[in-house]
């Protein structure tokens, strides 16, 4: 009796712990440099398309596989004469999605280094990762 309990309370813990892991979001936020383009993805659909604009000449967006490390509804850049960058994800160093108001230059090289985004589009994407959790977001930047 005591092994049946044993072995059914194990089961049960597995199937609890799959049940929590699948209702757990998973976000992926996908940058194409070459088109300028990023795609978020929620359990691998997609959820949206938006144009962005990365690092012009002379900076750099670098490549990789990243997960966000902070987040704010409002950061000012203290390295480019305090821009404003609303609802930012850090996710590499200093290297962060955010909001613009230059929405003209969105489609084109024109960043110093950030993922740029609609202002309308950030707070999109500022809130799916909030809710899904860092741990449970990518940010992939390819070229």
């Amino acid at each position: 009796m005591r092994n049946w309990l044993i072995g059914f309370m194990s089961a049960a813990a597995v199937l609890l712990g799959s049940v929590q892991t699948g209702l757990a979001a998973s976000i992926v936020a996908k940058v194409n440099i070459a088109e300028q383009t990023m795609t978020v993805t929620k359990h691998g659909r997609v959820i949206h398309t938006w144009k962005v604009s990365t690092a012009r000449s002379g900076y750099i967006t670098p490549p990789g596989e990243f997960r966000p490390y902070r987040m704010h509804r409002m950061w000012h850049s203290r390295k480019y004469d305090m821009s404003p960058m609303p609802y930012s994800i850090f996710y590499h160093g200093g290297y962060a999605i955010h909001g613009t108001n230059a929405v003209s230059r969105l489609g084109r090289p024109a960043s110093h280094g950030c993922v740029r985004l609609h202002t309308d589009n950030a707070r999109r994407l500022f809130a799916l990762v909030r809710q899904a959790g860092p741990g449970n977001t990518r940010i992939i930047v390819e070229n």
